[in-house]
C-alpha cells in the first residue's frame, strides 16, 4: 500500500468508527424513544422502524451508479449530512409527521455511506490488503457500535425527555464529523491525485444492472449474502429474541448479556481470525461459517427445547450469539472484499450498492418471517434455520467453483503478477 493510500484509510477509518459510535447511541434506544418518551405509542415506533428500513430500500438502487459517476466521496459527504439532518430531527421531533420524516432521512442517509465507505476503502486498497482493510472496518464498526451503545444506556432516562435530546445531538455531530474528515481524504483515483477515476468503457453505467445480473459469480454472491443475513443479523432482535424470551425462559437482561458476548467475540477475535482465513480460499472460510452457524441454532434449540436447567438453558442461550459472533468474524474478511474483487473496476460502486440492498431486504424479510415462527413455533423455527445455515454451505462451495484463484485466495496476488480482468461472465485472462 503506496503512503498515499494508506493515510487515505486511516481517515477513512476514523470516520467509520466514529459514525459507527454515533449510532451505537441512538439505534437500540429508538423504539422506547418514540413509543415511550415522545408517547406516540407503539404502532408508531413499529412505523418508524420501518420507514427507516423503507428508506434504505428506497435510496440504495439509485446509489451506486451516482458513486460510479461521481466518485464515492462526494456521495458519502451528502450522505453524512442527510444522515446528520434526519438524527437532529428525531432528537427535536414530538409529532408523528416530523418523527417519520426524520427516520427516512437517517434511514436513507445511513445506508447511503455503507457503499459509499466500501468503495473508499477499494479504493484505497488491493487485492492483497483488502481483507484486512475490510476486516479493520468491521472491527471498528463493532467497537464503534458497543462503546457508543454502553455510553448511551448510561445518559438515557426515560422521564427526562432532554437526555434523549443530547443523544441525537451527539449522533448528529458525529455524522458532521464524518462528513469533515471525508473532505480531508485524499483518494488516489481523485483528480488530487496522479491517476484519472476508473473508466471501464465495457462496464459504463448504460445497462450496469444487465450486465450485473449477467456475472453469475456475483449473482450466486447476492444471493449467499441475502441467506446470510436473513440467517443471522436478521434474527438478533426478532426472532431468536422471542424463541429466547418464549421457549428457554430468558430474562430480556439475559438478551443483553448475549449480545454484549456476541460484541465481544468480535472485537476480541477479529484479528486472531483474521491470520487464520487471509491465507485460505474465501469459499470455504464462508462454507465453514454455515456450519459454525448451524451449531449455534443447534444450541439455541437446546436451550429451548432440551429440558434442562435453567443455568444450562441460558449458558447455551449466550453461546449461540458468541458462535454468530465467531462466524461474522470470519465473514468480514472474506464477503466484502470478494464484492469488491467481483466488480469491474467502473461498477465498483454499483456492486457495493447491489450489495448493501441484498441485506437491506434480508433485514427487514428475516424479523418479519422469524420474528412470528420464534415466538409460537419453537421446533420449526430451530429447524429452518438450522437448514438455512447449512446451505449457507453449500451456496459458498458452489460459488467457489465460479471463483478465479485470485478471487477465492487473494493471497495469491502477492506471490504472482498474473491479474483477474473482471468480466460479467466471469473469465481471467492473464496480464504479463
Amino acid at each position: 500500500m503506496t503512503k498515499a493510500k494508506g493515510a487515505a484509510m486511516r481517515r477513512i477509518q476514523a470516520g467509520n468508527v466514529l459514525s459507527a459510535f454515533g449510532l451505537g447511541f441512538t439505534v437500540p434506544y429508538l423504539y422506547v424513544y418514540v413509543a415511550q418518551v415522545r408517547e406516540l405509542g407503539a404502532s408508531t415506533a413499529g412505523a418508524v422502524l420501518a420507514v427507516f428500513a423503507m428508506a434504505a430500500l428506497v435510496a440504495l438502487p439509485f446509489t451506486g451508479r451516482i458513486i460510479d459517476r461521481r466518485g464515492p466521496l462526494p456521495v458519502l459527504v451528502a450522505a453524512a449530512v442527510l444522515a446528520s439532518a434526519g438524527a437532529a430531527g428525531m432528537g427535536l421531533s414530538g409529532s408523528i409527521p416530523a418523527v417519520v420524516l426524520s427516520a427516512a432521512v437517517l434511514g436513507a442517509g445511513t445506508a447511503v455511506m455503507q457503499p459509499a465507505l466500501a468503495t473508499m476503502i477499494v479504493w484505497c486498497s488491493e487485492t492483497a490488503t483488502r481483507t484486512r482493510a475490510f476486516a479493520t472496518q468491521f472491527f471498528l464498526q463493532n467497537l464503534g457500535l458497543g462503546v457508543g451503545g454502553l455510553i448511551g444506556g448510561h445518559i438515557v432516562d426515560e422521564s427526562r425527555p432532554s437526555t434523549f435530546t443530547l443523544l441525537f445531538g451527539i449522533e448528529a455531530v458525529m455524522f458532521l464529523v464524518l462528513a469533515g474528515i471525508a473532505l480531508t481524504v485524499r483518494l488516489p483515483h481523485s483528480p488530487a491525485l496522479p491517476g484519472p477515476r476508473p473508466s471501464d468503457t465495457e462496464a459504463g453505467a448504460k445497462g450496469g444492472l444487465r450486465v450485473l445480473l449477467g456475472h453469475r459469480a456475483m449473482v450466486q454472491l447476492l444471493v449467499l449474502g441475502f441467506v446470510v443475513f436473513f440467517a443471522c443479523y436478521g434474527q438478533f432482535e426478532s426472532g431468536l429474541a422471542a424463541y429466547g424470551t418464549e421457549a428457554a425462559g430468558i430474562e430480556p437482561a439475559t438478551l443483553g448479556t448475549a449480545l454484549a458476548a456476541n460484541t465481544a467475540v468480535i472485537v476480541l477475535a477479529q484479528f486472531l481470525v483474521l491470520k487464520f482465513v487471509e491465507h485460505r480460499r474465501r469459499s470455504r472460510v464462508i462454507a465453514s461459517v454455515g456450519l459454525i452457524w448451524a451449531v449455534a441454532w443447534l444450541a439455541a434449540g437446546y436451550a429451548g427445547l432440551g429440558h434442562g436447567s435453567q443455568a444450562m438453558a441460558t449458558a447455551a442461550f449466550i453461546s449461540t450469539y458468541a458462535l454468530f459472533g465467531l462466524g461474522e468474524a470470519m465473514l468480514s474478511p472474506t464477503v466484502a472484499p470478494l464484492v469488491a474483487d467481483l466488480a469491474p473496476e467502473a461498477m465498483v460502486g454499483q456492486y457495493n450498492s447491489a450489495f448493501a440492498l441484498v441485506k437491506q431486504l434480508a433485514l427487514a424479510v428475516g424479523p418479519a418471517v422469524g420474528g412470528p415462527m420464534g415466538a409460537a413455533l419453537h421446533g420449526p423455527y430451530i429447524v429452518t434455520f438450522v437448514l438455512f445455515s447449512l446451505s449457507i454451505t453449500v451456496l459458498a462451495l458452489r460459488l467457489g467453483k465460479r471463483l478465479s484463484p485470485v478471487q477465492d485466495r487473494p493471497s495469491l496476488a502477492a506471490k504472482t503478477r498474473v491479474v483477474a480482468v473482471h468480466k460479467p461472465e466471469g473469465a481471467v485472462a492473464p496480464a504479463h
